[in-house]
């Protein structure tokens, strides 16, 4: 994910901004991370490209609970 998408992606669901918190970085892109909200909702970043369903659609496809549902 390029750091500048940062000046247009919002929280899916409160339409608040978002916070990247970055793992890996290759060649001045983000490979893995998190995007997290003002509300405390965690999108996580993998192989570069954010996932931005909301956390209870991602947990109904994934079926794992979403870092923001454990608080």
């Amino acid at each position: 994910m390029r750091r500048d998408l940062m000046d247009i992606l919002v929280c899916p669901v409160s339409k608040s901004a978002l916070t990247l918190e970055v793992t890996t970085e290759e060649g001045g892109e983000v490979i893995a991370g998190t995007l997290t909200c003002e509300e405390g909702h965690v999108y996580p970043i993998e192989d570069g490209i954010p996932n931005l369903l909301p956390p209870d659609l991602r947990e109904a496809i994934d079926g794992v609970p979403s870092a923001s549902d454990a608080s």
